[in-house]
């Protein structure tokens, strides 16, 4: 869960997390919020992700999740950018 009250983790892992500069961070959030709305923020904090996040998977709170799942406060967003190997 995310450390502040009204906010979420997000979890940035390999090429998303050098795209953005950092492993995870904790962001506000509001009540309505979408993922696809925390990733037009997160890629306005670090532009290095507009190139990356469209190649990602995401899950909130351990679920995939598309642009349009909301996210509730106290969630853990993951992005997930695609591995190679099996």
């Amino acid at each position: 869960m995310a450390e502040l009250p009204g906010t979420v983790l997000i979890r940035y892992f390999a090429a998303a997390e050098e795209a953005a500069g950092l492993a995870e961070e904790v962001v506000p959030v509001g009540p309505d919020a979408t993922l696809a709305d925390l990733l037009t923020q997160a890629e306005l904090r670090h532009p290095g992700l507009v190139a990356a996040l469209p190649a990602c998977s995401y899950l909130v709170a351990t679920v995939s999740a598309r642009p349009t799942t909301p996210v509730p406060v106290g969630a853990v967003v993951d992005v997930l950018p695609p591995f190679a190997g099996g």
